[in-house]
């Protein structure tokens, strides 16, 4: 019954405080939610992203080469029976990718389908949804694979409803049928493929597929880097072409790319909600303390009257503990709906989609302890002190001449200056992060984006399979794509979308020797491809139709490759010529000749080819003809939005041929450029730590201002003594601003010294910032601004007090 009550007396204390339960709750429940929000995304991407068994175990097969870039490579039958020999491997599986298209429907559907070999089910260890997985007689070594296939969920939502009965249904692909035989469960996600279907396997050396292995229990991958290196090495003197000259093994567990790519954000953005919510119980305290030191009459008189100071200790508790439990369910509310909005502004392709990004059990638990936790220690410090009065000191003087003597005005200012101090790093953090978002907005591209699309076309299995039939079906597409009457230009871009395009690769100049390190990006292209996007033609000429429908062999280069290697001269008239490009029939068709030298009849503009800031590197542009995949994308720039013709254009596509399709993921070049990973890593930092710092500089000036009010309130006598004595405004004015003044100077001058000592991991972190001292003065300036703010508010109150009314206060 007395908690009962100590319960009910608490809700009836705090209504009748509006303004302080509510700040207390705002604090507390903001700091929660921003730590509960951001501990749920870094425990789903860093800590548990993956539904496999054992995901410790799985790995990628990585080579280093010797410029530092690394490679992925391809094995063919042979290789993987020999690799899957090895001792500190339990198992190997290898899969490969390729886009098909349903048929035998009204609208054909583009869908990436990735094949596996028949150890898959066993290697990932996902039970299926429905149905079965793959089976070891779906494709036995070397034999045609069974005609059935397994969906990924958002497939089988999408393409059939999620129909309960889809097991034993059939699919028809590009004209075959199969037969549906499971269902995975939504995690399931491997490659974000649609299907999932028996890989064949067989000795055919120039065959290659993708190994992703699985290490035994207890391996290192130092252990199995060192096993597998000379086996790596002896497939590369049997296969030289496939492989780098030099190069040494890496294996790579299935997270350290998202890891390395946001992890260092993550933990950031951590720290970032971490301090936001230190600032929050530090805001709690202050409130705490200062309302229980306006209390400290009444405490004085329930003392006088009988109740003991464990009840009184009791009573203080449990309103803290009512306002932590009230801030964590709000907290855990908003963290509900944070880890949403934290997940939209995630890059794309940063993080494993397999990662299940919610709230969960353990992060709950985290944040109920740790409001409980908050509850007890920042009630607990007030109610001892405020616990043991002195009662004849209490009841016979006045309650309000000071604020809690030393103690109490050193803690409150300890805590103020606290928050200043953390509040200035937060400031400091996101002005450097919003300065480097901004330079990476206004980077220079050397392109126009800007009404242009670019539309993918995968080539279908089993299609196109000569040079000459291949290069005449892009050409159709591209010539039925720029006669539409929306479409200005197109222009056939293989592998060169900027901002990022092109493939690295070693290159030869006539009668010079170029180290290996220096490498180039090649770009098949188009002749329309440089008028789509306005990048001007410096010097030279471009190839004609004519010379790209016969694989001539002709380049183009940026004006940085002209100047790094023909600084006095000219490059018009040179040879380049690119060793790496040769082909691998049916997937890679060249030209005749196309690895020999070629004539440089050109140089153009720079434009963005490595990212957004990254430098420039040099380009080689040559046409698409001279090297053609089973893919390539089309330029298309329109008059009209470019989005709004898509439909028209997969028509156009249909009409060369009806069994081929656009890929599903369609973009105009800004789109390109805003999913680009160091944009979009930027917005997010940017603007997450944009909102932190706001939500502590607004949590800050609360706590200062709760304090100067109290302290006023307190001195509200004293005031009025000084004033009937000949004391003015402005001498108020200045006791108020000087009680809170080493408060806020110790804590910009903690702030500073914090916010330099991080610099250099902010600079880390935040890509592309730098340690501008205008950014930190300006910070200092906004904080010391709030900060004088919300000291001026209650000081002016102060000033403008009638003596004769303060002298009656008590």
């Amino acid at each position: 019954m007395d908690l009962f009550q100590d319960f009910r007396y608490s809700i009836q204390q705090l209504r009748r405080s509006p303004g302080f339960t509510a700040t207390a709750v705002l604090s507390l429940a903001l700091g929660i939610a921003a730590t509960t929000a951001v501990f749920s995304v870094v425990y789903a991407i860093l800590l548990d992203p993956y539904p496999y068994a054992h995901p410790e175990q799985m790995a990628h097969l990585v080579l280093i080469d010797d410029a530092g870039h690394e490679r992925w490579p391809g094995l063919n039958g042979p290789e993987l029976r020999q690799i899957a020999q090895v001792k500190s491997l339990q198992s190997v599986v290898a899969f490969d990718e390729w886009n098909l298209t349903t048929t035998g429907g009204d609208i054909p559907d583009d869908v990436t389908a990735y094949y596996f070999t028949s150890n898959a089910t066993s290697f990932f260890g996902v039970p299926p949804l429905m149905g079965r997985g793959l089976l070891p007689s779906d494709a036995p070594y070397g034999q045609d694979p069974q005609p059935v296939v397994v969906l990924n969920y958002k497939f089988w939502q999408r393409h059939f409803g999620g129909a309960p009965d889809v097991v034993g249904k059939p699919l028809q692909l590009v004209h075959k049928t199969y037969t549906v035989v499971g269902v995975m469960p939504e995690r399931f996600t491997w490659g974000d493929a649609d299907l999932y279907l028996p890989l064949k396997v067989s000795n055919n050396p120039k065959a290659f597929y993708g190994p992703t292995l699985r290490l035994k229990p207890g391996v290192t991958h130092e252990a199995a880097d060192a096993e597998l290196q000379p086996l790596m090495m002896q497939f590369a003197k049997d296969m030289p072409d496939h492989f780098p000259k030099k190069f040494r093994v890496r294996i790579q567990g299935l997270n350290d790319h998202f890891i390395k790519r946001l992890g260092g954000t993550l933990y950031m953005l951590l720290a970032a909600v971490a301090m936001l919510l230190v600032i929050g119980c530090a805001n709690v305290s202050i409130l705490l303390l200062a309302r229980g030191t306006a209390r400290r009459h009444e405490l004085a008189v329930r003392a006088a009257i009988g109740a003991r100071r464990g009840r009184l200790v009791r009573q203080l508790l449990t309103e803290a503990l009512v306002l932590a439990v009230a801030g964590a369910s709000l907290g855990i509310l908003l963290a509900w709906k944070s880890v949403a909005l934290i997940v939209r502004f995630l890059p794309e392709g940063s993080f494993p989609h397999e990662a299940a990004i919610h709230l969960n059990v353990p992060v709950l638990l985290f944040s109920t302890g740790l409001a409980l936790l908050t509850g007890i220690l920042f009630g607990l410090s007030p109610a001892l002190q405020l616990s043991n009065p002195e009662l004849a000191n209490m009841l016979q003087s006045s309650t309000r001449r000071l604020i809690g003597g030393v103690h109490g005005r050193r803690t409150h200012n300890v805590l103020v200056g606290a928050q200043i101090a953390l509040t200035l790093v937060l400031l400091t953090a996101a002005g450097a992060a919003m300065q480097a978002f901004l330079t990476l907005m206004h980077a220079p591209l050397g392109y126009d984006p800007n009404n242009v699309m670019s539309v993918g076309i995968p080539v279908h299995d089993n299609t196109y399979t000569n040079w000459q039939a291949r290069a005449t079906y892009f050409d159709q597409l591209r010539r039925r794509i720029a006669a539409m009457p929306q479409v200005t230009m197109a222009g056939i871009s293989s592998n060169a979308t900027p901002p990022w395009n092109g493939f690295q690769s070693h290159f030869e100049l006539m009668g010079r020797s170029i180290p290996d390190q220096q490498q180039a990006r090649v770009n098949l292209i188009g002749p329309e491809y440089f008028e789509v996007l306005h990048i001007a033609l410096l010097q030279g000429r471009l190839w004609d139709q004519a010379e790209t429908m016969r694989g001539a062999r002709l380049a183009v280069i940026n004006a940085t490759m002209a100047r790094q290697y023909w600084p006095n001269g000219s490059a018009i008239g040179q040879q380049v010529r690119i060793p790496d490009m040769k082909p691998s029939p049916p997937y890679v068709l060249n030209a005749p000749g196309s690895n020999d030298w070629m004539q440089i009849i050109g140089v153009v503009a720079d434009a963005r080819n490595q990212g957004l800031r990254e430098p420039i590197k040099p380009s080689i542009y040559v046409p698409f003809t001279t090297q053609m995949y089973v893919f390539t994308q089309i330029l298309v720039r329109s008059t009209v939005p470019p989005l709004s013709i898509l439909r028209a254009v997969r028509a156009e596509v249909m009409k060369v041929d009806p069994d081929q399709q656009v890929i599903g993921n369609v973009r105009d070049l800004n789109g390109w450029i805003t999913n680009q990973p160091e944009w979009a890593q930027g917005r997010m930092v940017a603007i997450l730590f944009g909102g932190f710092a706001i939500l502590a500089l607004a949590l800050a000036a609360t706590g200062l201002y709760s304090v100067v009010s109290y302290s006023v309130a307190q001195r509200t006598n004293e005031f009025g003594v000084r004033m009937a004595l000949g004391a003015n405004r402005t001498d108020v004015l200045r006791l108020v601003f000087a009680s809170t003044g080493v408060s806020i100077g110790g804590g910009l001058l903690a702030g500073l010294v914090l916010s330099v000592a991080a610099s250099r991991l902010i600079a880390t972190w935040v890509e592309g910032s730098s340690r501008s001292p205008l950014i930190l003065l300006a910070v200092v300036a906004v904080l010391a601004g709030a900060a004088a703010v919300a000291s001026f508010l209650p000081a002016r109150r102060a000033s403008a007090v009638d003596p004769m009314c303060a002298l009656r206060y008590e």
